[in-house]
């Protein structure tokens, strides 16, 4: 028998299912002599989220199960990771679960399934579900200026007009802003001293804002997508309305209820927290406390001690850090209807495509962009075996996930290894497997 998730906005009940096709229980507590697979709930103030345990959900007999393993050996063998901590679930099943690699390469120190990852943009789903959550609260209003509620904040065009900036936009990268990595190092936004919530440069989300606020638009709000800071100013709003810090209104609205208690701008088990490292040839090289990676569009500024430098900020774009059972948690719960974080209908938000045609050009053709998360349009123009409606992002240390709802995937991949594992080849090759044994 297969047991499958309850569906999460119930918010009670066993998280399997008897022969009869009853929860085993409708307390929140599985009763062990009469189920087939037994759970650990994690309690919440709102109900149990159920996450099987490996040793009970997991079969490491299974193709799938070989044909990762297959994947992952290789990419370690070969110098393309160094270390990965992989989890996939399918129809609420946990069906692979395991880290590959270095935690430290130099130490000998391997990778665990307990490990702590710098999210990078992996930030941004859940600082923008953060924002959907104040909407449903009315906190904030998705259509308001963003002067409403940052009055000071108003950049202009190169013209000089200073056109409305919406939560909207902000939510869907169409605000006009962009990222200093995507712009060059004689770009307008380097020149400012702009951070791209990725270095450990000492400035304050309130004077980073300032800067972004001095340096003209690229574009006017609503025309173009471009990936950028949009979701730090985001982050910015949500500290104004809620009068706490981000990591403080990131913990109360989203972190504490969905049980993710490895998520974090400062982790305080460093222990936990893997080494980052650098594509290089024949071997990626450890990062340092400051180190610069070139990229087509620009050159990347990695401040690998950030969160630990006195005077950083909290980016709302860059600036978490988590393991791969805190963020396969959040998916699950998001492609289980939201609860406890959001309802149907902010949900319908955050996964359906709100920018029209235009391009989101991190992706290529084929691909929309929510209220918060990219959204795959048509599966065949973009060559990818996942179906139309899945949604995904990325993180530049090294991180990728998708869910595809049509087929109940929820996929996590973090890995120590800019930018191997973030996009290309290893988190292709990974997708492709799956989709191949599902």
């Amino acid at each position: 028998m297969r047991s499958v998730l309850h569906p999460i906005w119930a918010r009670r009940g066993c998280a399997h299912r008897l022969k009869s096709g009853r929860a085993c229980s409708t307390s929140g507590t599985c009763l062990r002599a009469i189920c087939p697979r037994p759970i650990r709930p994690c309690a919440t103030p709102y109900g149990f989220w159920m996450m099987p345990s490996k040793q009970e959900s997991v079969d490491m007999s299974d193709a799938l199960t070989r044909a990762l393993d297959a994947v992952m050996a290789d990419c370690i063998e070969n110098n393309l990771l160094v270390g990965a901590d992989i989890a996939v679930m399918h129809h609420g099943m946990l069906r692979y679960r395991k880290a590959w690699g270095w935690h430290d390469r130099e130490a000998r120190r391997r990778m665990t399934t307990d490990a702590i990852f710098r999210y990078a943009s992996l930030t941004k789903a859940i600082v923008s579900v953060a924002a959907l959550r104040l909407a449903e609260m009315g906190t904030i209003d998705l259509r308001a200026p963003v002067t409403r509620y940052l009055p000071e904040f108003q950049p202009a065009l190169p013209s000089g007009e200073q056109p409305e900036i919406t939560i909207t936009h902000l939510l869907t990268h169409t605000a006009g802003l962009s990222y200093g990595f995507l712009q060059g190092e004689d770009s307008p936004y380097r020149r400012a001293g702009i951070s791209d919530g990725l270095d450990a440069v000492p400035i304050s989300n309130d004077e980073n804002l300032r800067r972004l606020g001095q340096v003209p638009l690229f574009y006017a709000p609503g025309t173009q997508w471009e990936y950028s800071l949009a979701t730090d100013v985001l982050g910015s709003v949500i500290e104004h309305v809620t009068h706490e810090t981000l990591s403080a209104a990131v913990r109360r609205l989203i972190t504490e209820p969905a049980g993710m208690r490895d998520t974090d701008f400062r982790p305080t088990d460093r222990s936990r927290v893997s080494v980052p490292y650098l594509d290089g040839d024949p071997v990626p090289r450890r990062m340092q406390a400051q180190t610069f990676a070139a990229i087509p569009t620009g050159i990347v500024h990695f401040g690998p001690e950030r969160a630990w430098t006195p005077g950083t900020a909290e980016s709302g774009g860059a600036g978490l850090f988590g393991s791969a059972d805190d963020y396969v948690r959040f998916l699950e719960l998001l492609r289980n209807g939201g609860a406890p974080l959001l309802g149907l209908n902010s949900m319908r938000l955050l996964v359906t495509n709100a920018i029209g045609d235009l391009s989101v050009s991190f992706l290529g053709p084929g691909w929309g962009f929510g209220l918060g998360v990219a959204v795959l349009k048509d599966p065949v123009i973009a060559a990818t075996p996942q179906a139309a409606g899945t949604w995904l992002w990325s993180g530049a240390y090294g991180n990728h996930w998708f869910v595809d709802p049509a087929n109940a995937l929820s996929v996590v991949i973090l890995t120590n290894t800019a930018f191997a594992g973030m996009a290309g080849p290893v988190p292709d090759r990974i997708r492709d497997t799956i989709y191949a044994r599902l």
